[in-house]
């Protein structure tokens, strides 16, 4: 099911439609401030598993999610206070960050449960509906694993309908992934280059 959502100004029932798929156990495609993800609660074990069977990634390859702030991210990882400054910096904005876990990550999203991958997106979407479901949402490409991302979201219905419950559409995006970097050292890495400008930190 495709519903159209202003992504500047997010309609609630269509957020807390979504939300309410997220509760069940279902999975969503949503726009983020880079390209559509696929989303799902985080620590939903079920729904975690549809996510990698529908992206056919290997679970040992672990997960990225999203949450609203920075006292969100310490719960899940362990963060130094040259970390926090590059996060605080950085944020909400189109970054991934690579940071050791704590225990509370899920073995489901984290199999190996040494570090986690983390993005505090600037999208009010993205934002609204993990405030309002109260966990952290799954954040990964709406695609095959090692396919090209799709960035418009009718290409995305005729891929992947019967799969999902949800596409919030708000219009078509570049085909922008996000930048990722690794905070779990002293200096920071660039593992990819994306949308994100780090020019400030490296």
């Amino acid at each position: 099911m495709l519903i159209e959502i202003n992504k500047d100004f997010p309609e609630y029932p269509k957020l807390k439609q979504a939300v309410d798929i997220l509760k069940a156990g279902g999975v969503i495609v949503y726009p983020t401030d880079t390209i559509y993800g696929l989303g799902a609660d985080a620590l939903n074990k079920k729904a975690i598993e549809k996510i990698y069977k529908i992206k056919k990634k290997p679970i040992s390859e672990g997960l990225s999610f999203i949450v609203p702030n920075l006292k969100e991210i310490s719960k899940y990882a362990i963060l130094s206070d040259a970390a926090f400054r590059i996060i605080k910096m950085l944020t909400p904005g189109p970054y991934t960050f690579v940071l050791k876990a704590t225990k509370l990550i899920p073995k489901a999203i984290l199999p190996k449960r040494q570090t986690v991958a983390i993005r505090i997106p600037d999208n009010k979407i993205c934002l609204e509906l993990t405030e309002m479901l109260g966990n952290p949402i799954v954040s990964t490409s709406a695609n095959i694993s090692g396919e090209p991302h799709f960035t418009n979201p009718v290409e995305i219905q005729n891929k992947m309908d019967h799969e999902i419950e949800l596409l919030l559409d708000a219009g078509s995006l570049k085909n922008e992934p996000s930048t990722v970097l690794d905070l779990t050292q002293e200096q920071p890495v660039v593992i990819r280059q994306g949308k994100g400008d780090v020019s400030k930190i490296i």
